[in-house]
């Protein structure tokens, strides 16, 4: 990307000086999985014989909803929230912190990529007579609380709409080219634009919505309508490329990398490469092709009219 003297976002909260102490977990959809008991705490002489009863059913508990146990224990990130809109908790944490300008590169491309997708949305926004409310972007490193709980670098960058904030750990852009082979500075770009895209349909009210669905949905379901709302931010990112390229600013690759990254993150993809088959039930973001299709028909047409993803086929 050409992006030498272009204008850098100031809507960024730097908390990578400070450390937060993660109690939540966040996974895919923040779900957890608890093996129900009778109330009674087990005890075992042997004081471990418990334990292995309860992690061996634990085991079997992850593998069926198309997890991998193992992947976690090794502490891999491929099977991460690559990328997600977290839901608001009823007990919203927020931390109050003073923004500061990036000093580094990989702060400040990032800023500057904010800053392209705050010009190109005002102006959307603005053709159809509304105003464009600005995400911010917090940096942070190891964790961070926010009002939809608290995140650590494995959940990957994510989008809160209960305080319209984007949170990363840049060390994910690294992990991005290395664990999923998806390198160069627009894939990273695009991990932006898309949560950008869900902070777009914060605004218009497509998450408002499906937060709500949601809870009156089966799993099964919650999931399908997942993969919708997340190719619909593909889409948007896709928007935010096409009017990228008008300006000038992409170079020959850029969008390979961007379909690239696309097809490295898709849910297939990702659970072919952590546990060696694929649970399609069990699929919240799209396969790789959904993924990459999305993002190249945004790319394409610029045109919102051309993201529903929420009429007919996927």
């Amino acid at each position: 990307m050409r992006l030498e003297g272009r204008r850098k976002s100031t809507n960024i909260q730097d908390m990578r000086s400070r450390r937060t102490s993660s109690r939540t977990g966040f996974g895919r959809g923040q779900r957890r999985v608890r093996i129900p008991s009778s109330g009674r705490t087990i005890r075992s002489s042997s004081g471990g014989f418990s334990t292995i009863i309860i992690m061996i059913v634990l085991f079997f508990v992850l593998r069926s909803c198309g997890i991998d146990p193992l992947q976690i224990l090794a502490g891999g990130t491929d099977g991460a929230n690559p990328f997600d809109q977290m839901i608001p908790q009823s007990q919203p944490q927020t931390s109050q912190v003073p923004k500061s300008a990036p000093n580094d590169k990989q702060a400040e491309f990032t800023a500057i990529v904010l800053a392209e997708t705050e010009d190109v949305w005002s102006g959307i926004f603005q053709s159809s007579g509304t105003q464009y409310s600005k995400p911010t972007l917090v940096l942070f490193s190891d964790a961070v609380r926010s009002a939809c709980g608290s995140a650590t670098s494995a959940s990957g960058p994510f989008y809160c709409p209960a305080d319209s904030k984007i949170y990363i750990d840049l060390s994910f852009y690294d992990q991005l080219a290395r664990r999923f082979g998806a390198s160069g500075d627009f894939a990273q770009a695009y991990v932006l634009a898309h949560e950008v895209g869900h902070h777009v349909q914060n605004i218009i009210g497509v998450l408002p919505k499906f937060n709500q669905m949601r809870r009156r949905m089966s799993a099964a379901e919650a999931n399908a309508m997942s993969v919708r709302v997340e190719l619909q931010a593909d889409c948007f990112a896709g928007v935010w490329g096409y009017y990228t390229e008008q300006k000038g600013l992409l170079e020959e690759g850029d969008i390979e990398e961007a379909l690239n990254a696309a097809t490295q993150i898709g849910d297939d993809t990702i659970q072919k490469r952590t546990q060696g088959y694929i649970v399609p039930e069990s699929f919240n973001h799209g396969t790789a092709e959904q993924r990459r299709n999305w993002f190249y028909r945004g790319f394409q047409s610029g045109k919102l009219d051309d993201c529903d993803t929420f009429s007919g086929d996927v």
